[in-house]
């Protein structure tokens, strides 16, 4: 089943609920900050979720900064429920691992 876009007030809600995403049109966007090797490890922890729950964040490494990109490509690169919950995952995941947010 195809999961259905958000509205913009159930956007906006979600939005509240996580501190620190910001929206850049049809995604949800976070940074984290750690060394080098530890934000590599960190994207293959965050990957090893997303094959679990289906789900398929962009994730770019610079020098010690991993950022995520979010949106629910099945909905027409979209936001849906989908992507808020997994935004939790990528928040737990990075605080186990000691990333610091920016």
């Amino acid at each position: 089943m195809t999961p259905q876009p958000l509205s913009e007030e159930e956007i906006a809600a979600h939005l509240g609920e996580l501190p620190g995403w910001e929206r850049q049109g049809d995604t949800i966007v976070r940074t984290f900050k750690h060394t080098y090797h530890e934000c590599v490890h960190l994207a293959m922890y965050v990957a090893a979720k997303a094959r679990e729950v289906g789900h398929h964040p962009d994730i770019h490494i610079t020098w010690q900064r991993i950022r995520f990109l979010i949106t629910t490509h099945d909905a027409d690169n979209r936001l849906t429920a989908k992507d808020f919950e997994f935004a939790r995952h990528i928040d737990a995941i990075a605080a186990g691992h000691g990333a610091e947010a920016i």
